[in-house]
């Protein structure tokens, strides 16, 4: 299945509390339950103003529609086209 990573402009997205992130968490798996096994969350990475994060689906509009439900921003959708790191070197 395509994986995606997903650019989410969140200011202040560093400084929020663990209970805030916790909140998104579980609006974000409640719209995953809905739109059923296709969309797949892998992990997310909060930098300073931007949430990064790693999402399976079977095409980017289904991210886009997760977005809409979940009132998250979807500022950049991009497929991923090869993973690489230190042991593709080998």
């Amino acid at each position: 299945m395509p994986q995606y990573v997903i650019e989410r402009n969140i200011p202040g997205a560093g400084k929020l509390s663990a209970s805030d992130l916790k909140a998104i968490s579980l609006k974000s798996c409640d719209v995953l339950n809905q739109m059923g096994p296709k969309i797949q969350w892998v992990h997310s990475y909060v930098t300073g103003d931007k949430v990064f994060c790693i999402y399976r689906a079977p095409n980017a509009d289904m991210i886009r529609e997760h977005a809409r439900l979940g009132g998250f921003p979807a500022d950049n959708v991009a497929e991923v086209a090869a993973v690489i790191d230190p042991t593709t070197a080998e």
